[in-house]
């Protein structure tokens, strides 16, 4: 198996992925927009700092994951041609530290936040602390999609750097 293809192919897969974050970013920043052009009650004007925060969070997230990705994508062959094992290696622990990462954050926070910021809802009457919380949701559910297929892709790279391990 060519490791490095599989690693250029995760790559590839992640900078295609990562542009989902820039894009739903926007997307609450335009909300935001239209909640300060359109808004006309209490509620809608609440929205506006919540929504742009949001989105602003998402950009961020998002244009540096795709830098990131982008030099690892460059700096890949160098690592992988000046020492293979070393390479692979690196990779397992950056796979297997991230693969935690995921399951800790993404499958087990995320969603308690989730579920703190649904009862929240109930207690909180305010229009800025409602929205602040259903803003809150939504952005972590969109964490959550696009988190969820990472892991995914960041698990099958995972497999095959171990099998590349047990090979040599």
């Amino acid at each position: 198996m060519d490791i490095l293809k599989a690693a250029t192919d995760w790559v590839k897969a992640e900078l295609f992925s990562t542009p989902f974050f820039i894009l739903f970013g926007l997307l609450f920043v335009l909300a935001s927009i239209g909640f300060w052009q359109f808004g006309k009650t209490e509620m809608a004007r609440a929205y506006i700092s919540p929504t742009l925060v949001a989105g602003v969070l998402l950009m961020i997230i998002g244009f540096g994951l795709f830098f990131t990705n982008k030099s690892r994508l460059a700096n890949f062959p160098i690592a992988y041609e000046s020492d293979a094992s070393a390479f692979v290696e690196s990779e397992l622990a950056r796979a297997k530290g991230t693969l935690k990462e995921y399951r800790t954050i993404v499958f087990t926070a995320i969603p308690l936040i989730i579920a703190a910021c649904a009862i929240g809802i109930m207690f909180f009457n305010t229009p800025i602390w409602r929205a602040s919380l259903i803003t809150t949701i939504a952005l972590l559910v969109v964490i959550l999609l696009v988190d969820g297929t990472a892991y995914a892709r960041m698990d099958a790279y995972n497999q095959q750097l171990l099998s590349v391990e047990k090979e040599d």
